[in-house]
């Protein structure tokens, strides 16, 4: 199969979802023609808001190349949410526990029988400070070099400014209405990995490319200069394990500007 067709729940979802986000927020959506038309492919996409997932999956449905996210189990056990996530296809995510593979194989024969897995490699919203994208786990990069299917790199900005990372109070701030973002880039070039073995090395090298061309997105969309140095999460966890930078109120500095440009767990 070269490209699956877009269901029953996924055409539910999309007449329950699609209206409030026409109607609460505006759009700005560029690189659709990025999106292979047909045949497996994955997404890398930034993660700075809970409202990402519908902002992004909203673009690419657009393209009627529907997406199948890895999520956490948890979510799939939640009421009405969970039964749309079963009937859409999503894949959930046993962390840490003697299923955990499972969420790789299924995303690796989704990809091989022609369908789209996004993959937010950070595995988690982002606690960099400015809301740039983190260090990113290599699930996204295992399943590329795997199959050899297309990465496409997604970069999203001003969900979170409707609803804000982390906030305590002011949780969403629909109005005035925001701008919602999403950018898709051209497929990021792992080709001359393919024939190596899949080291720690190869698989970070890897990683970071998807990465890079995820930041350089988001970059674009900002016209601003990202970090010279990706938040690193393990690293806080180790220094503070209980500690969260304080996203939710922060607008992110404006720098000089540049040119106009639920992931496994390793």
């Amino acid at each position: 199969m070269s490209r699956r067709r877009i269901g029953l729940y996924y055409r539910c979802a999309a007449f329950l979802v699609k209206p409030p986000m026409l109607i609460l927020f505006k759009r700005d959506w560029r690189g659709q023609e990025n999106i292979p038309d047909h045949g497996g492919f994955i997404t890398a996409v930034n993660h700075n808001s809970y409202l990402d997932p519908l902002s992004y999956a909203h673009f690419q449905y657009n393209t009627g190349r529907v997406p199948r996210f890895l999520a956490k189990v948890g979510l799939f056990k939640s009421g009405f949410v969970g039964f749309m996530m079963r009937g859409t296809g999503q894949i959930p995510v046993y962390r840490e526990t003697s299923d955990a593979a499972g969420a790789f194989r299924a995303a690796v024969e989704a990809v091989n029988k022609g369908e789209c897995v996004a993959f937010y490699p950070e595995g988690t919203l982002t606690r960099d400070p400015d809301l740039w994208p983190m260090s990113g786990k290599t699930g996204a990069a295992r399943v590329a070099l795997l199959t050899r299917a297309p990465v496409i790199p997604v970069a999203q900005w001003g969900a979170h400014e409707a609803v804000p990372p982390y906030a305590k109070e002011h949780k969403f701030r629909l109005f005035p209405r925001k701008t919602l973002t999403v950018v898709a880039g051209p497929p990021v070039d792992l080709s001359d990995l393919y024939e190596s073995e899949p080291s720690a090395e190869v698989l970070r090298v890897a990683t970071e490319r998807i990465m890079d061309a995820v930041t350089a997105q988001l970059a674009d969309i900002r016209h601003e200069q990202p970090p010279a140095q990706r938040y690193v999460l393990e690293r806080e966890r180790t220094a503070r394990p209980a500690a969260r930078p304080d996203a939710a109120d922060r607008t992110p500095a404006p720098l000089p500007q540049s040119q106009d440009v639920k992931e496994i767990s390793e």
